[in-house]
């Protein structure tokens, strides 16, 4: 088979398994890395076997790869072993049963404190530190740092998910951790090898024609599209034993109420006792 057909048709069939359909793409340039990222999927049920030894050093090291703001590098990561204080994030998070099972359990942290410590050591102040967008930056370079890390280990053929639901309670989050002021712990991330059956699904996401804006932002077509989305993932979630709500029911379950937040609609508050001024 001509090589230009076959990397043709690994495209094509990552595209709709992205997709949940043939998106019918204009033809474009495919390699390796691109199969390996359309085929992210989260993980929810790990074996016990122990990761290589070494991954959770490589994963920083592309974690520490990934771009930074001004090279201020404002974030760091905890790796949990202890089980009593992962039971104790696992009751944070839903009782979620995978942060026990993964065999490596990070934290990533969006952290100002160091910078901070910088300052006091050089007897310098940082008046620029106090302002929502030192939180900003913190929170989106642990974000950089962390999908780096689930590529990495995803390549080595370990399966990942992440864990937003810390965030229900971040201040229990900082005691169980230690955290210094001016530190958060943003997400956690499960890392390991999938039980079998387990491997999970790739989930589809909505068009592109909805999120690709061409030089001004425009809503036509949104609606039609969100009807068809609607479609795919609520076949997707059958399949999957996640009842049959489509993407307009799940976003209306999880920003309709303010219960629904788990406590998040405190988080101001919740950032600002953990040092953060939000200027």
């Amino acid at each position: 088979m001509d090589g230009s057909n076959t990397v043709a048709d690994a495209r094509r069939r990552a595209l709709i398994a992205r997709y949940g359909t043939d998106p019918a793409l204009p033809s474009g340039p495919w390699n390796a890395a691109l199969d390996l990222m359309l085929a992210h999927r989260s993980v929810r049920g790990y074996r016990p076997d122990p990761v290589p030894e070494g991954l959770l050093e490589t994963m920083v090291a592309a974690a520490q790869s990934a771009a930074t703001s001004s090279n201020l590098q404002t974030w760091s990561v905890v790796t949990v072993d202890d089980m009593a204080t992962r039971q104790a994030l696992s009751e944070v998070a839903f009782n979620q049963k995978h942060i026990l099972q993964a065999p490596l359990f990070l934290v990533f942290l969006a952290d100002a404190s160091r910078n901070a410590r910088l300052a006091e050591q050089e007897g310098t102040e940082l008046a620029g530190q106090p302002f929502m967008e030192s939180f900003l930056v913190a929170a989106l370079d642990a974000a950089f740092a962390a999908q780096n890390a689930v590529l990495t280990a995803e390549s080595l053929g370990l399966s990942t998910v992440y864990i937003g639901a810390i965030r229900n309670d971040p201040v229990r989050v900082a005691e169980l951790l230690g955290l210094p002021p001016q530190v958060m712990g943003v997400f956690g991330l499960c890392v390991g090898y999938p039980l079998p059956g387990m491997e999970g699904e790739v989930k589809p996401r909505l068009p592109q024609s909805v999120v690709v804006h061409r030089e001004r932002y425009s809503t036509e077509g949104e609606q039609a599209a969100r009807l068809e989305f609607d479609k795919r993932l609520s076949e997707f979630s059958a399949r999957n034993g996640m009842g049959p709500a489509g993407w307009t029911q799940r976003v209306i379950q999880r920003l309709g109420t303010l219960k629904a937040l788990s406590g998040r609609d405190r988080m101001r508050a919740a950032i600002e006792a953990l040092g953060f001024p939000l200027r």
